[in-house]
């Protein structure tokens, strides 16, 4: 299936879609579900091959259990549940039988970050990738739009390992067209500048890029950095384009404790120290509301982007 440009699509959409198409590849994907599938669209998959879905209920440490089980058996377990109770409660698990013997489990992390509708507070995930992220051998992604959610199933499939794909509940608007393609650990340049370097990941992109359209009026040019591969980081890229600017600024969806700011802090600190600030959310527990005034309220919409852009280039 093909998005069109600019239209809103949810992730979690693109996600249970893409699951179906992969399903129809390869006979040896099952998905396994916490009670949610109907909120993050693996109740696609199941209707499509019911032998292949597994009902696990709201338990998170067993669905694990049984997902790193079925990997040892050569199947490819997708395993789907809210990012904040897939990434705490089934820490462990994911730690212990899946990490350490690096089991080919593919884990989605759904509602993560801050848009969780009518979630409430305690669903929100802004720690999840600085979890995931201290894990040895967790390849960790995070998709821009519908896209590229189809996408990092498609690369997740390709890699023998676990995976952890963070997807979001809200609608976000389509960047990229049926021709784009994703590599892991490698960055996808979007908008070409001198000025700062901006480092996006997620559904953050989309806003980033918005932001950089507001700043190029008023003769700002970003240079602007998508990271669907967080863990890999593109290093190189990083490098060169802080090299190129002498300042970066991160913006995520996460916490800016552990998550993509502070990868490319650690990486710039010790291979080309430059001015580097984190734009995410503060050490706190979010608030329940809408999105977009959440976001606002926390700086992270498109104007206060731009915003702080703009500050940090002046």
């Amino acid at each position: 299936m093909q998005y069109k440009i600019s239209s809103m699509v949810s992730q979690r959409a693109a996600f249970g879609q893409g699951l179906i198409e992969k399903g129809a590849e390869n006979p040896n994907l099952v998905v396994l579900d916490a009670d949610v599938c109907c909120s993050t669209q693996t109740h696609l998959f199941r209707e499509a091959y019911p032998e292949r879905f597994f009902q696990v209920g709201i338990a998170e440490q067993n669905m694990l259990g049984i997902a790193a089980g079925m990997a040892s058996m050569g199947l490819i377990p997708f395993v789907s549940a809210f990012a904040v109770f897939l990434t705490e409660r089934g820490g462990d698990q994911i730690r212990n039988s899946i990490a350490h013997p690096r089991a080919n489990v593919k884990l989605n992390g759904a509602y993560c970050g801050l848009p969780t509708g009518r979630g409430g507070a305690t669903h929100s995930a802004v720690e999840d990738i600085a979890v995931m992220r201290c894990l040895p051998n967790m390849v960790i992604l995070d998709p821009a739009d519908a896209t590229e959610t189809r996408l990092c199933i498609d690369l997740a499939m390709e890699i023998e390992g676990p995976v952890y794909l963070r997807t979001v509940r809200c609608e976000v608007p389509t960047i990229f067209g049926p021709e784009h393609q994703i590599k892991l650990g490698r960055t996808v340049k979007l908008l070409e500048g001198n000025d700062i370097t901006v480092i996006s990941s997620g559904m953050m992109t989309g806003k980033a890029k918005a932001a950089g359209a507001m700043l190029e009026k008023q003769g700002i040019h970003i240079d602007l950095l998508h990271m669907p591969s967080i863990k890999p980081l593109d290093e190189e890229a990083v490098i060169e384009s802080a090299a190129k600017t002498g300042k970066v600024i991160t913006v995520e969806n996460h916490s800016v404790i552990g998550g993509l700011g502070s990868a490319v802090c650690e990486l710039l600190s010790k291979k080309y120290p430059v001015k580097t600030s984190c734009l995410g959310f503060p050490d706190i527990f979010l608030q329940c509301g809408a999105d977009e005034e959440l976001f606002s309220r926390y700086g992270m919409n498109t104007e206060n982007i731009a915003d702080t852009i703009l500050k940090r280039v002046k």
